[in-house]
């Protein structure tokens, strides 16, 4: 396993536009076709949107590499535990276009990890 890249930043839904840009350009490096890559950055933005729906303020988005790439979305902040007709849609797009989908609850916020394959 091999990091790719980390980054952390304030979450807002005007952050959302660079990090897809950043994750169309790991999964570029990983070697995925356009249509992976775009599950990809859905993936990952509509992981960040639940942990903003959760009331997390800030992000940290990691990328690993290997036999597939990992994703590990980490939120501070409140994490309220009634779920939204929203959040549900996201889980079921979530469970359906990645690998070992899961959604964690922590003590300051929430944390979401997957596996996405290239092919």
């Amino acid at each position: 396993m091999m990091e790719l890249l980390t980054m952390e930043f304030p979450l807002g839904r005007e952050i959302m536009t660079s990090v897809r840009l950043a994750t169309g350009g790991i999964c570029a490096l990983a070697g995925f076709g356009l249509d992976a890559a775009e599950d990809c950055k859905v993936c990952v933005t509509e992981g960040l949107l639940l942990l903003l729906g959760r009331g997390c303020e800030r992000a940290k988005v990691s990328f690993t590499g290997g036999e597939k790439l990992l994703v590990a979305l980490t939120g501070e902040g409140s994490a309220p535990s009634d779920r939204s007709v929203e959040e549900e849609i996201s889980i079921a797009l979530l469970s359906a276009l990645v690998d070992d989908l899961e959604i964690k609850k922590e003590e300051n916020g929430a944390r979401i990890t997957f596996g996405f394959s290239a092919l």
